[in-house]
C-alpha cells in the first residue's frame, strides 16, 4: 500500500485547551483495547494453572488460576484502573476451572478456549464475503478512517471523544466543555465504498481469523491425545505472541489505510 514517506504520529495527542491540534494515534486505540499490559494479564491465570499442574495436582492448578485472576482484579483496582477486562477475565477462568472441577481433568480448562477460538474464526471468515469485515468495523468505529486519525492529522472534533476516554480509562471526572465543539465531519463515502480499504479490510479479518484457528487445529488433536502440557504449551505459544503480531500488523495497515484516504479525499476536493 502507498503513502507517504513519514511515520504516523508515536504519541497520543494532546488533550489539554491549549490550541494545540489533536493527533489521535494507534496507542490511544491500543490503550482503548487493554494495553500490551491487558494482554499479558490475560494470560496470567493460564500460566500459573499450567505450572501448578505440572508440580502439583488438578484442585492447586484450579486454586493458583483462580488466585492469579483475583489478583489481576486487586492490582488494577489499586491502580484505579479499567476493570472490564479484569472482571471479563475472572470469569472465563471461573468457566474454564469449573469445568475441570466437573470432569476431574485438566485438559478440560481449555476447553472453553478452543470453543471460543472456533466460534471467533468462523465469524471473522464469515464477515468476509458479506463486505463487512469484522476487522474493518471495529477499526473504523475506534477511528473512522476518513478523519485519518490514525495517520496523525488534525481531529479538533474529536477532542471531546479522547478527553472522555482518557479520563474514564483512568477513572477521573470527564474534563468540563468549555462551549460547543465541533462535531466530527461525515465522511464523503462510507469506507465500504473504497474497495482499496474493503480489501484491506478483508485480508486482515481473515489473517485474524486464521490466528484463531489455528489455536483450534493444534490444540484439538493435543486434547484428545490427553497432552495436558503440551496443550497448556501450545495454549501460551500460540496466545500473546501471535496476537501481539497480529495486532502490530493491524494498526500498521490501518494506519496507512488512514493516509490513503485523506489523500484521496485532498485529491477529490
Amino acid at each position: 500500500m502507498t503513502g507517504p514517506a513519514d511515520d504516523p504520529g508515536d504519541g497520543p495527542g494532546d488533550g489539554s485547551g491549549d490550541g494545540q491540534a489533536l493527533t489521535f494515534d494507534r496507542h490511544l486505540v491500543l490503550e482503548q483495547l487493554g494495553g500490551w499490559r491487558g494482554m499479558v494479564d490475560a494470560s496470567l491465570p493460564t500460566v500459573a494453572f499450567i505450572v501448578a499442574n505440572s508440580i502439583g495436582d488438578l484442585r492447586t492448578a484450579i486454586w493458583c488460576a483462580l488466585g492469579a485472576a483475583v489478583l489481576v482484579l486487586l492490582f488494577r483496582l489499586v491502580r484505579r484502573e479499567s476493570l472490564q477486562q479484569a472482571f471479563s477475565g475472572l470469569f472465563g477462568v471461573a468457566v474454564a476451572v469449573a469445568i475441570a472441577a466437573a470432569s476431574g481433568q485438566a485438559r478440560d480448562y481449555f476447553v472453553p478456549g478452543i470453543i471460543r477460538n472456533a466460534v471467533i474464526g468462523v465469524v471473522l471468515l464469515g464477515s468476509v464475503p458479506l463486505r463487512w469485515p469484522l476487522v474493518g468495523v471495529a477499526a473504523e468505529f475506534l477511528a473512522p478512517s476518513h478523519l485519518g486519525s490514525m495517520a496523525a492529522h488534525s481531529l479538533p472534533g474529536l477532542r471531546r471523544r479522547v478527553d472522555t476516554a482518557r479520563a474514564r480509562l483512568h477513572h477521573r471526572p470527564a474534563p468540563a466543555v468549555s462551549g460547543e465543539r465541533p462535531a466530527d465531519p461525515e465522511p464523503e463515502r462510507h469506507w465500504r465504498e473504497d474497495r482499496r480499504v474493503v480489501r484491506a479490510y478483508g485480508w486482515l479479518t481473515v489473517m485474524w481469523a486464521l490466528t484463531f484457528l489455528l489455536r483450534v487445529a493444534v490444540q484439538t488433536p493435543l486434547y484428545l491425545a490427553n497432552e495436558e502440557e503440551l496443550l497448556g504449551v501450545a495454549s501460551l505459544a500460540l496466545g500473546l505472541p501471535v496476537t501481539a503480531v497480529a495486532l502490530a500488523v493491524t494498526l500498521w495497515v490501518v494506519a496507512r489505510l488512514h493516509r490513503h484516504r485523506v489523500q484521496t479525499g485532498a485529491t477529490d476536493t
